[in-house]
């Protein structure tokens, strides 16, 4: 599996289980879904993710979008 399906796979983890928390917990939960999408805009317009960067380390094969 490359960096680019990782970080995809990551992002969408992380929003469905900040949904689900938010609805059984705290709404407050939805602050980590919020930050997600934040993350995912901003690595779109800079090329730039830091899980990429974190998941490369751990020697994931470098894809298209985050070389």
């Amino acid at each position: 599996m490359t960096v680019d399906r990782l970080v995809l796979a990551l992002a969408g983890n992380l929003v469905l289980v900040g949904t689900v928390l938010a609805v059984l917990v705290s709404p407050w939960w939805l602050l980590l879904t919020g930050f997600v999408g934040a993350n995912l805009l901003q690595s779109s317009i800079t090329g730039w993710c830091p899980a990429a960067m974190v998941l490369g380390r751990f020697g994931a094969k470098r894809g298209c979008a985050f070389s």
